[in-house]
């Protein structure tokens, strides 16, 4: 699996950004399936522990994913890309509206190739065919490169109306899916 082990200036974006192009022709989005639960547990403790704490809220979602996110109305998609799977993200159904994208998740070895944004791509789409109107998300701001792309792809930050399970949030997003469309059709492979 490619490796991004320089370091970054501009001219590496811009190689980067036209080699992602090429790398996420080559990465298929799959639903989730039980033989998926390992990967989508380990995807998502490697960024969580990476920075923050794993908490009792996490390995709820990540111990009973059929429960926790299938069975309430959700959905989880998965990243694979050379035979591996590398990203994952979950759609969680809040109410007849409104889905939440939680632990959306790529491999270190895997970042910088376009996979985290061709994962939440599919996850808008899968939303948007699950009849949502509004996306919601709760990140932090330390993860950079995540809220770049949830600016990206149409996401605003919103004031919440509901505390979170988590310690490490402190900031709220949400993408009304009507208004977002055009935005992400740009975004969308052909």
């Amino acid at each position: 699996m490619p490796t991004l082990d320089t370091p970054d200036t501009p001219e590496k974006r811009g190689t980067k950004a036209r080699q992602a192009g090429l790398f996420t022709e080559h990465v298929r989005i799959l639903t989730y399936q039980p033989q998926y639960a390992a990967d989508f547990k380990r995807l998502n403790v490697e960024w969580i522990e990476k920075d923050f704490v794993l908490e009792a809220a996490d390995l709820k979602m990540l111990d009973h994913p059929e429960e926790y996110v299938l069975q309430g109305g959700g959905q989880i998609l998965l990243a694979e890309y050379q035979g591996q799977v590398v990203g994952a993200c979950a759609l969680i159904r809040m109410d007849a509206d409104t889905l939440e994208l939680a632990k959306m998740a790529v491999s270190p070895a895997a970042q910088g190739l376009g996979i985290g944004q061709r994962l939440a791509q599919a996850a808008l789409d899968t939303a948007r065919g699950m009849g949502a109107r509004r996306v919601y998300l709760e990140s932090n701001t330390g993860l950079t490169a995540a809220i770049r792309l949830y600016y990206k792809l149409g996401f605003r930050k919103i004031e919440p109306d509901r505390p979170s399970p988590y310690e490490r949030v402190n900031i709220h997003m949400e993408l009304l899916l009507d208004e977002g469309a055009a935005g992400t059709a740009l975004l969308a492979k052909p």
